[in-house]
């Protein structure tokens, strides 16, 4: 039988050493080639033998320890793709779209005072995610964390809460992707949009992870360009610059005002701001696929800094400034709706034929963004979960060229609650949709300021000093608690505005047993099913507290030289310019 490895050998003259192989048979055709890309690869693991599973226990170290330098998943993402993934990853309808509801039901004022504390919060949970995951790039990320540092049976209810959270997106993103196609009028039914988007996104998801980093790649320059423009144009504008304008600096703040529903209103528009940066933390999920997340990943998280103070904090600053909170317009007909984007309506003011055709581009664009990190996300925690023991095990399943192949094809299934956009069900289906995801982002930013919290308390417990950690968060545990906090409270907001909802602008008020509970059901249905999955898995699988003495700390440590390779750093950091090092702490 032919051999299929190359054979080798070494001269025995003076040149002894110089190895001579033989040329590789013919190729097998691309199609077979192709074909057999999706069977099991038997050396990939989602999660290595020897981490947390689903009991809380370790087991089989030795076999970790030689198994943590073999990734679980292809290693494709470089750092350009981590990069674009942190600055623009995030930014879609909850922004260009979302805001707009935020706006009338909260003022400019309120707008401006939600996103940028939640901003605030967010980057305190993104540093001390990029800590942990530096440190510990292993697949499953927050949720593992929270299996490894808090309790197993939170890990499974946050597994879960964030594959679910995901899975509902992928459809409701779809259907917003045709509905921003109706903002021209088009003849061609709904169903056919969803096709084509949705066989998009799977073929995207299929390439592999390098696919997703590209496609992710394109589509942040696109968003982050649309909204660097509309900053220039929104000044223009504001200081009467337009065909169609006159200066208006601060007048909408003083008519109608700069609040509205008063403290409610601004409680009622945190819930907005955390579902417009939703998937910031994809940064910290994309380690594990990452081919040097040391060197990369640090640099991602900084980013986001950037991210939060010049696309959200200034972008809407503009649209509290150019568009009143009382414009009827802003009363859609649903989160996705591009007629009531504020974008829209500050280029519609202004007169500027054509802008907003473009706009409703960036706007569809950045909708097929999210459904293709949802496609990601979700697929990911579902392989984690399954290999931890928390999830059915087929979807552990992972292929020759690192596809977790199986939990795509679960994932993908969801995508085709799409088609119930044709029917006359579509409103009461998608609210309860919406209503199971919801919270969901709050309880993953919560489980990872936590898990931050009891980390560096294992690490210091352990015997281990900060200068071990390749990484460190710049807010440090005083952020992690403070976003930990601060999540609870938006708990306590959010449950006050599902209970007690603001009275409408246009219509009736909510009133009745009834309608009161269909309100609070649909505001706070997440937070039940996250507390049904930790209480029902605590109860069948008795899972413990993790101690901080008992918390594994090693196994997952991708690079085992780590101190040799900090200090080498060290002596390469000491010899950079002052301007350098200002940029490095920075960006």
């Amino acid at each position: 039988m032919a051999k299929s490895t190359f054979e080798s050998f070494t001269s025995s003259s003076d040149d002894a050493g110089a190895i001579f192989e033989e040329k590789p048979a013919h190729k097998a055709p691309l199609a077979k080639r192709a074909w057999d890309s999706f069977r099991r690869n038997p050396n990939f693991h989602i999660t290595q033998k020897g981490q947390v599973g689903a009991n809380g226990q370790v087991f089989d170290v030795e076999s970790a320890a030689q198994n943590t330098a073999e990734s679980p998943l292809a290693r494709k993402l470089k750092g350009r793709h981590l990069q674009m993934i942190a600055i623009g990853g995030s930014i879609g309808t909850g922004l260009f779209v979302g805001s707009g509801k935020a706006l009338q039901q909260g003022g400019p004022a309120s707008l401006l005072i939600a996103f940028s504390l939640i901003g605030g919060m967010l980057f305190c949970t993104v540093q001390a995610l990029g800590e942990m995951a530096v440190l510990l790039p292993v697949a499953g990320s927050f949720s593992a964390y929270s299996t490894r540092f808090l309790d197993p049976a939170w890990g499974f209810a946050m597994g879960w809460n964030y594959a679910v959270q995901w899975l509902i997106v992928l459809p409701l993103e779809i259907v917003a992707a045709a509905i921003t196609i109706e903002y021209w009028d088009s003849p061609i039914s709904p169903a056919v949009w969803v096709t084509i988007f949705l066989l998009g996104i799977i073929s995207i998801n299929l390439v592999g992870v390098r696919g997703y980093g590209e496609a992710e790649f394109v589509f942040s320059i696109i968003k982050v360009i649309a909204v660097i423009g509309f900053i220039i144009l929104g000044i223009i504008l504001n200081v009467g610059g337009g065909s169609n304008t006159e200066y208006l600096g601060g007048r909408y703040w003083d008519t109608p005002g700069a609040f509205a529903n008063g403290f409610k209103g601004l409680c009622s528009v945190f819930v907005i701001a955390a579902f417009a940066f939703a998937g910031t933390e994809l940064v910290g999920l994309a380690a594990a696929e990452t081919s040097n997340p040391r060197k990369s990943l640090p640099t991602a998280v900084k980013q986001v800094f950037w991210r939060i103070c010049l696309f959200y904090i200034v972008s809407l600053t503009l649209v509290g400034l150019l568009v009143p909170y009382t414009d009827p317009r802003l009363i859609g007909q649903s989160s996705s709706d591009a007629k009531a984007s504020p974008f829209v309506i500050a280029i519609k003011n202004a007169g500027i034929i054509g802008l907003d055709s473009v706009m409703n581009v960036v706007i569809m664009i950045s909708v097929l963004s999210v459904g293709n990190s949802a496609v990601y996300g979700s697929s990911r925690t579902l392989a984690a979960l399954a290999e931890q023991g928390q999830a059915p095990k087929f979807l552990a399943y992972i292929d020759r060229k690192g596809r977790p192949l199986k939990a795509i094809g679960v994932a993908a299934a969801f995508g085709f609650l799409a088609y119930v956009a044709a029917s006359n069900k579509e409103t009461d289906v998608f609210t309860w949709l919406q209503a199971l995801s919801g919270l969901s982002s709050i309880f993953t930013w919560g489980s990872i300021c936590l898990a931050h919290i009891r980390f560096r308390r294992a690490w210091a417990v352990q015997g281990h000093s900060l200068n071990e950690l390749a990484f460190r968060s710049q807010a440090g545990v005083l952020g992690s608690w403070m976003g930990f906090i601060f999540n609870v409270l938006v708990l306590i907001a959010q449950f006050w505005t599902g209970f007690a909802p603001i009275k409408p602008q246009y219509g009736p008020p909510i009133s009745g047993t009834l309608a009161r509970l269909r309100s609070f059901f649909q505001a706070y249905l997440a937070a039940p099913v996250v507390l049904a999955c930790y209480v029902g898995y605590k109860f069948i699988y008795r899972t413990p507290i993790m101690r901080c003495k008992d918390m594994d700390l090693k196994t997952g440590l991708r690079d085992l030289n780590l101190a040799e390779l900090l200090a080498d750093e060290e002596l390469e950091k000491a010899s950079w310019p002052k301007w350098k090092k200002a940029y490095k702490f920075l960006c």
